[in-house]
């Protein structure tokens, strides 16, 4: 049996995200269903975290033992052939039997889209954001959430986790055209985090700098800003060095 590592791309537009659920399609469901049709056995592909309904990828990282002998080319052209068109395997390569995508990822970065037009053609890639923003009050603000945190005000509520710190190393904010693009690497992020941080950044001037420190020493999510739409973020990379 052999392990093969995929960096995989998705719209998540029409997908119910990457878990696995019956009766929906997601992500993970349809890789396993293709991969069954090229090697004719039941898998399991295991992804680096989930995304939720709506968001994308650009560097989702997913492993899946095979026991057919396929040259990684082959597996790689082959099942892009069976995938739809919102989804294709980027890369392909083996990986140790204990490699685990999840377990083993030491940095995330994502990526969140603000367009301040109207987008009909890409209304399902960015998230329309017609309100004023001071684009350079945001960025010094951003330098707040590097380092280590508590961010509990930053997770959606009714989350599991006992443990609410995590490590922001960096977060840029780039304005290309009319859109504003956020880009925010950590050692890993909890449910909503990174879209609960550019909706608490879109709206600076009315949370203040001061509550988002408040934020950090409170766990109060009344503090900070709104979790932004699915459809304006992406998981840009996942690194394992």
């Amino acid at each position: 049996m052999k392990k093969i590592l995929m960096t995989v791309e998705y719209n998540g537009a029409n997908f119910h995200g990457w878990q696995k659920q019956k009766n929906k399609r997601t992500v993970q469901g349809e890789l396993e269903e293709k991969i069954k049709i090229l090697t004719g056995d039941e898998v399991k592909v295991e992804g680096s975290g989930r995304t939720d309904k709506g968001v994308h990828a650009l560097g989702q990282v997913a492993t899946v033992n095979i026991e057919k002998n396929i040259p990684l080319s082959n597996f790689k052209t082959a099942l892009n052939k069976l995938l739809s068109d919102d989804v294709c395997v980027k890369s392909v390569k083996f990986a140790s039997s204990d490699f685990h995508p999840r377990f083993n990822a030491k940095r995330k970065t994502y990526r969140y889209v603000v367009s301040k037009k109207r987008l009909a053609l890409e209304h399902d890639l960015v998230t329309y954001y017609p309100h004023k923003v001071d684009v350079e009050r945001m960025k010094k603000a951003s330098e707040l959430f590097l380092g280590k945190h508590n961010f509990k005000a930053f997770c959606a509520s009714g989350a599991t986790v006992k443990d609410f710190e995590r490590e922001i190393y960096d977060l840029k904010i780039t304005e290309r055209g009319s859109k504003i693009i956020f880009e925010i690497t950590g050692n890993g992020f909890l449910y909503n985090m990174v879209r609960i941080i550019v909706g608490t950044l879109l709206e600076i001037e009315k949370i203040g700098e001061e509550n988002i420190l408040k934020a950090f020493k409170e766990g109060d999510r009344s503090l900070v800003g709104k979790t932004m739409a699915p459809n304006g973020l992406y998981l840009k990379k996942v690194e394992y060095i």
